[in-house]
């Protein structure tokens, strides 16, 4: 039996959400940001004491998984949760863990 086949498109985004917080600065970062009513546009760099290179590899895995999306104001990135698919991501944990 092919394991593709036994793998349901719910499992397969559930994995990659789950990938995407599987970092405790990402967590971190997921949690700041569900926190705002409206987008953050502050420099990320001040709220964690982590290098910028390390926090735009955080950021982009973030927004590659479609947690959170990104908008280039010059000269700051304006980053906001993707509320559709954090919904979707929790309703997905929720129902893996009854």
């Amino acid at each position: 039996m092919e394991i593709v086949s036994v793998i349901s498109s719910e499992q397969e985004k559930l994995a990659r959400y789950a990938k995407a917080l599987g970092h405790p600065v990402r967590v971190y970062i997921i949690n700041l940001l569900s926190k705002q009513s409206c987008c953050y546009s502050g420099d990320l760099s001040d709220e964690l004491p982590i290098a910028k290179s390390t926090l735009s590899q955080h950021l982009k895995e973030l927004k590659e998984a479609g947690l959170i999306q990104g908008e280039i104001e010059s000269p700051r990135i304006k980053y906001c949760i993707n509320k559709d698919n954090w919904f979707e991501a929790k309703t997905l944990l929720n129902n893996l863990l009854k």
